[in-house]
């Protein structure tokens, strides 16, 4: 099961704390990542994208950067893409099953002001009450849901398509 978890924040810079507290939960092995961002609104409205680097060690592996992906994009991406195709169209339907339906993008798009950012972490393990304590001190507002593992292998072949 993977954990999706969006912390959102008033300004960037606590959001960017916030990621590299994330980053040395990984290093503790308190949290198993395979996708991690910090999404920031600037005040024109205009939103940002900021990943870790290589260096920076999320290691993903392609299915689960697809998935990532895929994830990321439902999220932040889709409004500004008016019609999908069918295949998009499935594999959206699958990720609405797996708990990210349109309440949960509205609560994380609602999450986004301008001058506002928010950490997206996709886990494949957390430590609830060890990651909970150590990010308790970087505040903001936190949305959660998970996604099966059974729902996840079959989105990922979706995302392989026809061997």
């Amino acid at each position: 099961m993977s954990e999706l978890i969006v912390i959102g924040y008033d300004d960037p810079t606590a959001a960017r704390k916030a990621l590299k507290a994330v980053q040395a939960l990984q290093n503790d092995q308190v949290v198993e990542l395979t996708g991690l961002a910090v999404v920031s609104v600037d005040e024109d409205g205009e939103t940002h994208v900021d990943t870790p680097t290589k260096s920076e060690k999320v290691a993903v592996s392609a299915t689960a950067g697809a998935l990532w992906g895929l994830v990321f994009g439902m999220l932040f991406l889709l409004p500004a893409l008016g019609l999908v195709g069918a295949a998009l169209g499935g594999l959206l339907g699958k990720l609405r099953q797996m708990g990210i339906d349109d309440t949960f993008r509205g609560q994380v798009q609602a999450l986004l002001k301008p001058g506002s950012a928010a950490v997206v972490i996709m886990a494949s393990k957390v430590m609830e009450d060890k990651f909970t304590a150590a990010m308790r001190s970087y505040g903001g507002t936190v949305l959660k849901t998970s996604l099966a593992q059974q729902e996840e292998r079959e989105l990922a072949e979706q995302l392989a398509g026809p061997q």
